[in-house]
């Protein structure tokens, strides 16, 4: 990535709706909850996709790396993300 350009459509992991894809750009959170996010595959350039969002949002379902992941709202809050689509 390049540092000298920003960064257009960064979003929270939290935005983002059922069927779309998108990319890590960065984790925000204090380093527990980073470390254990990281080991479950949210890494910076990782690709995601949202496959469900319960009802009220809360927890929602990601595909990474070839797995299913549940992710809390407020957890998923701490990613942001870009290209969703």
């Amino acid at each position: 990535m390049d540092t000298g350009t920003p960064e257009l459509g960064v979003i929270r992991l939290s935005e983002l709706q059922t069927g779309h894809r998108a990319r890590v750009v960065k984790v925000e959170a204090d380093a527990a909850i980073r470390r254990r996010l990281m080991e479950m595959g949210i890494t910076r350039g990782e690709a995601l996709f949202v496959e469900k969002v319960a009802p009220l949002g809360d927890p929602m379902e990601l595909v990474v790396r070839g797995y299913h992941l549940s992710l809390r709202r407020e957890e998923s809050a701490c990613i942001q993300v870009e290209g969703a689509c």
